[in-house]
C-alpha cells in the first residue's frame, strides 16, 4: 500500500514537508483529513496537486505520464470489477468521497450510488443491479445507521459499513449508527470507525485485488 498522510492534527507546514518527501521517493502521495488552511498551503506549494475540498483530500501524482494514463485507464475500464460506494444522504458525501478518492488513488474502479437511504427505499431498489454486480460495497450512513443492513440483505458480496457523525442529539456523534451497524443481522457486514472512509476504502481495495502472497 502506498504511504498516505493523515492531515488532522498536523500543521500545514508539516503536511507540505511530508508530502514533498513522499512524492520525491514514490512519485505520488495522497493526504487525507486536511483542514482548509492545509489545502491552501498544498495548492500554493504544489500547483499540480488535485485538491478535493468536500472530501478534504489532496492527491499529488508526478509519475511518468504513461504510468498516469495507464492508471486512469484501469479505473475507468468497465470490464473490471468495481467497488460501489453508497451513501444514505447528501450529508454523508464527505466521508463517501474520501473513500471513493482513496480507492481511485489505489487504482480501483469505483461506482457511486448517492442518496439512497432507508427514508426513500425506492431509490435504493432502483439501483439494485449496480449493487448486485459489485465485488464489494461501502455503505456510508449516519442517523440510525440502518442502510448497511438493508444492503447486506440484498447482495452476496462483502459490505463495509461506515457510520458517520451525522444526526440529531441522540445519535451521539455517530455512536448510535456505529452500534447499530455492529449489531446488524445481515451476515457479511464489516464495520469501520466513525467517519473512517479511508479505512473502508483500504479494506475494499484488498477485497478487490486479493491479499498478496
Amino acid at each position: 500500500m502506498p504511504e498516505v498522510v493523515f492531515g488532522q492534527g498536523k500543521t500545514p507546514e508539516q503536511i507540505v514537508a511530508i508530502m514533498a518527501r513522499i512524492v520525491e521517493r514514490e512519485g505520488r502521495v495522497l493526504a487525507t483529513r486536511l483542514p482548509a488552511e492545509a489545502m491552501a498551503a498544498i495548492g500554493e506549494r504544489f500547483p499540480d496537486a488535485a485538491c478535493y475540498s468536500l472530501a478534504r483530500v489532496a492527491i499529488l501524482d508526478r509519475r511518468p505520464e504513461a504510468d498516469r494514463e495507464a492508471a486512469a485507464a484501469s479505473t475507468s475500464d468497465e470490464t473490471q470489477p468495481y467497488a460501489a460506494v453508497v451513501t444514505a444522504g447528501t450529508s454523508d458525501l464527505p466521508v463517501a468521497e474520501e473513500a471513493a478518492l482513496v480507492l481511485t488513488f489505489l487504482g480501483a474502479r469505483v461506482v457511486r450510488v448517492n442518496d439512497v437511504g432507508v427514508a426513500g427505499l425506492h431509490r435504493l431498489l432502483s439501483r439494485r443491479k449496480i449493487l448486485e454486480e459489485a465485488r464489494v460495497i461501502i455503505v456510508v450512513a449516519g442517523m440510525e445507521g440502518a442502510l448497511p443492513s438493508v444492503v447486506g440483505g440484498l447482495v452476496a458480496c462483502p459490505v463495509i459499513a461506515v457510520p458517520t457523525s451525522i444526526g440529531y442529539g441522540a445519535s451521539f456523534g455517530g455512536l448510535a449508527a456505529l452500534l447499530a451497524m455492529l449489531n446488524s443481522c445481515a451476515p457479511g457486514v464489516a464495520v469501520v470507525n466513525i467517519d473512517n472512509g479511508f479505512g473502508a476504502a483500504v479494506h475494499a481495495y484488498k477485497i478487490l485485488k486479493g491479499t498478496p502472497r
